[in-house]
């Protein structure tokens, strides 16, 4: 398990510059990284359905855990934004899809590679 510290100890009152809340966000989802890892490995090693059903639907709202606090830092850091837009591009061009994962021709992977 992760030991991170605690970014709150002895100030109860303290109020989060919005950098300082990107640092705690980004401490957040390795947390929630963390519980779909745990999550996945305990779904892995049984057989039990119910633990499975069970288990899997809670790895799976840590998931959306993850997709509403990267768009939080999206929302907060629009510099950050720019950077994850740049990172999805780069992979869409890599495995030739578009936004919504259909295959593209390779005239078009080429001519989004000269925008």
């Amino acid at each position: 398990m992760a030991t991170f510290a605690n970014p709150y100890v002895g100030d109860e009152n303290i109020k989060l510059t919005d950098k300082q809340l990107m640092q705690a966000i980004r401490l957040d989802i390795a947390g929630e990284l963390e519980a779909i890892y745990v999550y996945e490995a305990h779904i892995l090693a049984t057989d039990n359905p119910a633990a499975i059903k069970v288990l899997s639907d809670i790895r799976d709202e840590e998931k959306s855990h993850m997709g509403e606090l990267i768009t939080l830092m999206r929302y907060l850091d629009p510099e950050e934004m720019v950077h994850f837009l740049d990172g999805e591009e780069e992979v869409r061009e890599l495995l030739g899809i578009d936004a919504d994962g259909n295959k593209v021709s390779a005239a078009t992977v080429g001519s989004l590679k000269e925008d």
